[in-house]
């Protein structure tokens, strides 16, 4: 996100040197730096205890597969978001998480967070936002998984990670 305003006064900030991170936007006003970022979410693996993977269809994101993902809300950490996320999009309870690695999803603005997620393989009970969940092999799940999508590196990053 970047600023241009100050989300607090409303002044237009101006560019100002502060220390070692060159110009930021600055609010004269307020007396503070508003430092640019990313929007934090998540990314979540889902693998149940068989070794499948479980990937969803969310028709307003993708006509395609793809991993859990979800926003960090405010006063939440990268790992209660993946719980969250991957509990109410597949209502499936998550046995263990581990943190991978974090992806730059350019299109979005997004630094994604990659977590291996595991749960107990059993029937979905998908939430409102999500059109359809499947089981797939990990070969399968590749097949899936568009080619250079953070999905798709997060599998190979994380399939053998646990």
């Amino acid at each position: 996100m970047t600023f241009i305003h100050c989300p607090t006064c409303g002044d237009k900030l101006a560019k100002k040197a502060i220390g070692d991170e060159g110009l930021v936007p600055f609010c004269t006003p307020c007396n503070r730096p508003h430092f640019n970022y990313s929007h934090p979410c998540v990314i979540c693996l889902v693998i149940g205890d068989t070794g499948e993977i479980a990937l969803i269809k969310q028709k307003y994101v993708s006509d395609r597969f793809i991993c859990v993902a979800g926003y960090v809300q405010q006063s939440e950490t990268i790992e209660s978001t993946a719980k969250r996320e991957v509990e109410e999009e597949t209502g499936l309870p998550v046995l263990s998480i581990k943190y991978i690695k974090s992806y730059y999803h350019e299109r979005g603005d997004n630094l994604m967070f990659g977590f291996v997620c595991r749960v107990q393989k059993s029937a979905f009970n998908i939430s409102g936002e999500v059109d359809e969940a499947k089981w797939f092999s990990v070969d399968e799940a590749r097949e899936q998984l568009r080619d250079g999508s953070v999905a798709k590196r997060l599998l190979e990053d994380g399939i053998y990670a646990l």
